[in-house]
């Protein structure tokens, strides 16, 4: 199955259903932190619910449709990140991500991120990604905007969370942009 290695800490591999159980368990101990900014944390009642999701996940990933990936840190998984929405018509798709708590602070994120961006753009052959984050999220907000992504604008009221609508800024790089970029990045 796809597994992409980011760096000698990193890998990203595509969530299974032998994933299932640990991702329950790190979306449970971090509920509380994940629900902040993610409106599904509340569905994820039971393993039952991450099978049925890896099931989709997988089924995307064969119609080539997204890919949900599982983020591996010194061989432990500490989150997810994907592609979606894949618009090959467009060539275009979006990104998105969360971490666990005591995995902040490592760059993770940033890392898996970029690794992403170089499969998306050269293995892919896409020309846009985007990055939808809450307004007041800045940590997430902080990977973009340090990564060279282009701020769009504001999508008002774009979310549901928590019973209450909030901002979404979007976020965008195109291929030639990021292939001007230096790589020190």
């Amino acid at each position: 199955m796809f597994t992409l290695k980011v760096d000698h800490e990193i890998e990203l591999q595509v969530l299974q259903q032998h994933h299932a159980m640990k991702l329950f368990q790190l979306i449970d101990a971090n509920r509380a932190h994940l629900r902040e900014w993610l409106p599904w944390v509340d569905n994820v009642q039971s393993p039952f619910d991450i099978e049925g999701l890896t099931t989709l996940w997988l089924n995307q990933f064969a119609e080539n449709s997204a890919y949900n990936l599982g983020i591996i840190f010194k061989g432990e998984l500490v989150g997810a990140i994907g592609i979606h929405q894949i618009d090959w018509y467009n060539k275009m798709a979006s990104f998105g991500y969360y971490l666990v708590k005591n995995a902040e602070g490592h760059g993770i994120i940033s890392r898996s991120v970029k690794a992403l961006l170089n499969y998306a753009y050269f293995e892919l052959g896409l020309n846009r990604i985007e990055i939808r984050c809450g307004a007041k999220n800045t940590k997430s907000r902080a990977i973009p905007e340090r990564l060279g992504f282009v701020m769009e604008g504001t999508i008002r009221d774009g979310e549901l969370l928590n019973g209450y609508y909030h901002d979404i800024i979007l976020y965008s790089m195109l291929a030639r942009e990021w292939n001007a970029m230096p790589r020190l990045i």
